[in-house]
């Protein structure tokens, strides 16, 4: 179990003392798990939680965006107890986008909820689809074939990042892309994060995936889940394809793949 140390850096994330429970309390899905997340101000970062199927892992991001509520446990978002009006977004495998809509519909869906009147949230909702490189396809619908599947998950985290630029989550967004676009969504996400800065959150089984992207790896054991190892990367902010061929990163995704090995073999 990792011992979290606050420092002078503000808390963005916390869960503390999280327990999930079914069968009236009597098994653990996850046990007195604690999460901390320091805010890096004009940085962000790179979270990657990686562990075996089943572990928590989604769980843990539901937490967070206040989806699920765990059996006991509370948290905080800023320091601050986690309350309704805490909106953070997440992307999910599937394409979460409403197919009826357009881009731009979809992208300024969030700011819609909140009573935004239709000229700033568009404004804003065109700022955020120039970001992600949408620009020209804002009044495409948000449907395959007529957006890639790269495309769709760039409108999925256009929109979250309008209802939250600060902290954005994903459930392994890019699992239903082929390894081309797989790759390229990797780089256009390390591009948006140095442009944005936000604080990421991904879940995804792609050990080398998590070595790229991250700058912290946290890895979770099985159910009853925990956090069994924080792993920083220590490759700097700005990563291209020829870091995955360097010695450090080779030996990193080995060394971590031994640890699920190891995992595994003790369930």
């Amino acid at each position: 179990m990792v011992d979290f140390e606050n420092s002078t850096l503000p808390d963005i994330i916390e869960l503390r003392d999280i327990n999930q429970t079914y069968n009236n309390g009597k098994t653990y899905i996850i046990k007195d798990f604690n999460l901390l997340i320091e805010d890096k101000p004009n940085q962000g970062q790179f979270i990657l939680l990686l562990g075996p199927s089943g572990c928590g892992k989604s769980t843990v991001l539901r937490y967070i965006t206040g989806l699920q509520k765990p059996s006991s446990g509370k948290v905080f978002i800023k320091g601050m107890p986690q309350t309704e009006a805490d909106r953070i977004g997440m992307v999910f495998q599937q394409y979460s986008s409403f197919p009826w809509m357009t881009v731009l519909e979809n992208v300024a869906l969030g700011l819609k909820y909140r009573g935004v009147d239709k000229k700033e949230r568009t404004e804003k909702a065109m700022e955020m689809i120039k970001i992600v490189g949408l620009q020209g396809h804002e009044k495409k619908f948000a449907q395959y074939p007529t957006l890639s599947g790269g495309q769709l998950q760039r409108v999925a985290i256009a929109r979250s990042l309008l209802v939250n630029d600060e902290i954005i989550l994903m459930d392994e967004p890019f699992g239903a892309l082929d390894v081309k676009t797989r790759l390229s969504m990797q780089d256009f996400l390390l591009d948006l994060w140095n442009e944005v800065h936000p604080t990421i959150i991904l879940v995804t089984h792609d050990i080398a995936e998590a070595v790229y992207l991250g700058d912290d790896i946290y890895i979770m054991s099985n159910a009853p889940a925990n956090i069994t190892e924080q792993i920083p990367t220590h490759f700097g902010l700005k990563k291209n394809r020829e870091l995955k061929r360097s010695k450090a990163f080779q030996e990193m995704v080995y060394y971590i793949e031994d640890k699920m090995m190891r995992m595994e073999t003790k369930k």
